[in-house]
């Protein structure tokens, strides 16, 4: 008898209801021991892993024509012929995952599967805790469920409210006169910010781009305000400055904490008067530029240390703007990771994707270097990738989770499930500003089954865990944007 119609609950899944699970995991077995599939079946369901069966070679080469898998479990010992040869038809080093068994090992299999890319090869009987352990290290080498990126907005990616208010604040800004100061750890993306709020303004000049620490002292003042021929030794020609190439657009001053502090003077006063005057020049020349300026430290610190002046950061930010750290938005770290990773893909004509196992390494990595660093270490991956799997490697001491922030949450190995259930219910509340609809939303649950588990708190003992842990499906009742 075929083992595909020997068990109803796996056997008769249809592939296009497996197909649209593509956040499971999808594991093919093909063997014609019923006894041991079904054992299989139940112990990779209980993994979360849909299950298929083939009983026979030509059961599988259909099944593949059908669908694509994550993990195959393939008996060598088949009635129309060997596993191996079912191989060709499996995708290899890229998705597919095989897992040999066999109840009859020889030699010369044994030999055959060591020289394949293969998960392992395992003789029969096999132990549970044996073939849970193979699941679960298959599973984490495979695609991880694809993050739906919003499409960058101006190179701004990410769909964390704290990346919605900042292009919130872009839109409101961009359009008057305003200078914009932008604070932001390095890597958080300000020159992005800033060509947004170019781009978003309708200024018809340039959008030119300047850091303040990359030039000697004795040449900023040159860059900044341009110099006439013959100012100082080695100036053979009128050299046309940073705030004049900008004219009619906006000027960006990256790291202005780090301009000599008697140059700010100047800069003061070019922004007051609206007028420069280029060394060695006499005449004053009128500025249509918008100007936005940025440090990687605190303004208060930078200005308690003399690198700011008081009078000029004021003038600066007539529109302060925060750029947060990725650390602090930790909803934007996959789909940012997916951006860049298409964009390599595109380039060189290649299909790799993010393993589980590598989205779960970059979601508890602290990111000290914010976007930069992520999008180094995705491209050193993509670089070593094997195939088409691509798992960032990470220091484990830095993957250690930050400290709590509005955003995150921290829990010790061994808080019990109810306890965490609830201090992520009450940190979610907390964070969409008690929107029961929207924190509902984010957790993957109904409405009513918030509330469900609201009122079962309320109602518990001190430290008992409520009865039915677990969120549960329910018929959402309330209507978004539900507050108390």
């Amino acid at each position: 008898m075929p083992v595909a119609n020997a068990h109803p609950r796996w056997s008769r899944l249809p592939l296009p209801e497996v197909a649209a699970m593509a956040h499971r995991p999808v594991l093919l077995i093909v063997d014609d021991d019923v006894g041991f599939v079904r054992a299989a079946a139940e112990i990779s369901g209980g993994l979360g892993f849909d299950v298929v069966i083939a009983g026979s070679l030509a059961q599988a080469r259909l099944r593949l024509r059908e669908h694509a898998f994550d993990v195959a479990l393939v008996d060598l010992s088949l009635p129309d012929g060997s596993g191996l040869e079912l191989l060709e038809h499996l995708d290899l080093g890229g998705r597919t995952q095989v897992i040999l068994i066999t109840g009859h090992p020889t030699v010369e299999s044994a030999l055959k599967a060591m020289h394949l890319p293969i998960v392992d090869y395992v003789v029969k009987p096999l132990q549970v805790a044996r073939f849970r352990q193979l699941l679960q290290t298959a599973a984490a080498r495979q695609p991880a469920s694809e993050p739906a990126p919003s499409e960058p907005w101006h190179g701004l990616a990410g769909p964390s409210p704290a990346m919605d208010a900042v292009r919130r604040q872009v839109r409101r800004v961009a359009p008057t006169d305003a200078s914009v100061f932008l604070e932001g750890e390095s890597g958080t993306g300000k020159e992005l910010v800033a060509a947004a709020i170019h781009a978003e303004s309708g200024r018809d000049g340039a959008f030119v781009a300047f850091n303040c620490g990359a030039v000697p002292a004795d040449l900023l003042s040159s860059q900044l305000f341009g110099h006439e021929r013959g100012s100082f030794t080695g100036a053979n020609a009128r050299h046309l400055g940073l705030f004049e190439q900008a004219q009619g657009g906006t000027l960006f001053l990256d790291e202005i904490g780090e301009m000599p502090v008697h140059l700010q003077v100047h800069l003061l006063r070019a922004l007051e008067t609206r007028r420069i005057r280029r060394v060695g020049g006499s005449e004053d020349i009128h500025l249509d530029v918008r100007v936005v300026s940025a440090t990687n430290r605190p303004h208060g610190e930078a200005i308690a240390a003399g690198r700011l002046r008081e009078d000029l950061y004021y003038r600066l930010a007539e529109f302060p703007m925060s750029v947060p750290p990725l650390r602090d938005r930790p909803m934007d770290i996959l789909p940012i990771a997916q951006l860049f990773l298409d964009r390599l893909n595109r380039r060189c004509g290649t299909q790799r994707v993010l393993t589980r196992e590598g989205a779960d390494r970059l979601t508890r990595y602290r990111w000290p270097g914010n976007i930069r660093e992520l999008k180094n270490i995705i491209q050193r991956a993509y670089i070593l990738a094997d195939g088409d799997l691509v798992t960032p490697g990470l220091p484990l001491d830095d993957a250690a989770p930050a400290s709590e922030t509005a955003s995150t949450i921290t829990f010790a190995v061994g808080t019990p499930l109810h306890e965490i259930e609830r201090r992520m219910l009450f940190k979610t509340l907390a964070y969409f500003d008690n929107n029961k609809s929207r924190a509902a939303q984010v957790l993957g649950i109904a409405t009513k089954t918030l509330y469900n588990r609201l009122n079962s708190y309320q109602a518990e003992p001190a430290g008992q865990p409520a009865l039915g842990e677990g969120f549960e499906d329910a018929e959402a009742g309330e209507a978004d944007g539900d507050r108390t």
